[in-house]
Order: C-alpha cells, then sequence, then structure tokens
C-alpha cells in the first residue's frame, strides 16, 4: 500500500536509509540521521511537496518524496527526487510503483521538472530512473569522497509537461 508518510514513519525511514548510509555509496551522508533529523526532514518536504511510503503489512518498506532542487525562486517549478526501498525489497517493482506515485503528486503541484543525482556506478538506479523517462543530462566526476574512494555522480532529469503551470501554457 503507498500512502503519504508521515512524522510517525521516522524510525522505518532512518532503518531504510541508514543502512545506505553506513553501507554504500548510494548516498554521500556518511553519519546515520537520527529520529529527531528524519522528522525534520518529513515535515519540511512535506509542508509543500510529497513524500510517499510504501507499507506491508504493517510495516515501511521503501519511500519516495522530492525535495526543493534549489532556494532561488525561479527553481520553484523544479525538485529533486530520492527513492529508497529497504535493502531486501530490491527488484520487486516497488521503486517504480513509488516513483509513479510521486510523479503523479508533482504533477498535481504543477512541478515541471524532476532531478535525480545518482551516485556512479549504480546500474539499478540508472535502470529505474531511465524505464521511467528520466534522461541523463550531467555527470560529474570525483566530486565526493565516501569509504576512501573518490566517486562520481551522474544527474538525470524528467520533464512532466503540465499546462497549470503559468509559463508552459
Amino acid at each position: 500500500m503507498i500512502r503519504n508518510a508521515t512524522i510517525e514513519d521516522a524510525g522505518a525511514l532512518c532503518d531504510i536509509y541508514n543502512h545506505y548510509v553506513l553501507n554504500t555509496t548510494i548516498t554521500f551522508e556518511e553519519k546515520p540521521v537520527s529520529l529527531d533529523e528524519m522528522r525534520g526532514r518529513i515535515a519540511e518536504v512535506t509542508a509543500s511537496l510529497p513524500w510517499y511510503v510504501w507499507e506491508e503489512d504493517g510495516n515501511v518498506i521503501g519511500y519516495a518524496y522530492a525535495s526543493r532542487w534549489k532556494s532561488r525562486s525561479a527553481y520553484r517549478f523544479s525538485v529533486e527526487s530520492s527513492v529508497y526501498l529497504h535493502a531486501n525489497c530490491i527488484g520487486k517493482g516497488i521503486g517504480r510503483q513509488l516513483y509513479e506515485s510521486l510523479l503523479s503528486g508533482l504533477r498535481s503541484r504543477s512541478i515541471h521538472g524532476v532531478i535525480a543525482g545518482i551516485s556512479l556506478p549504480n546500474e539499478g538506479s540508472v535502470a529505474l530512473h531511465e524505464r521511467m523517462g528520466f534522461v541523463k543530462v550531467a555527470h560529474f566526476r570525483e566530486v565526493g569522497w565516501k569509504f576512501g574512494q573518490w566517486l562520481d555522480v551522474g544527474y538525470w532529469e524528467l520533464l512532466l509537461p503540465n499546462p497549470s503551470i503559468p509559463c508552459c501554457k
């Protein structure tokens, strides 16, 4: 079941996300996110943008959300997207379904550009984004340092045609 995230989901979201913080280069965060910090992130995002969770048998096993791309006002129609799944739930189509809900929620908020930053290499994330219609638009070499190695980041973009946006009529 896909539903809106709430502050009460913070513990489950920390469990999912902190696995990636501590064990992978998928995120460039290096210290686990605390419960209070995750609650703050949820509150900040959900004040104006969607954050969805996948709940199965009472357990949150994945989530997707969008955050502001940049703070300057001209960027107001662009967001950065994120999707994370419990490590045991990858490859079951949950990420795709969460992304479909996220994109629908973004369209209803008149968002035009969705940007996904992907630490490379990450074949699974690249494949998911390209299946969703994202196109690679940038590649930055050696911009992150984690676990004793330099890491590249690629950026993928999806434009959401939306006639309700004043600039796009």
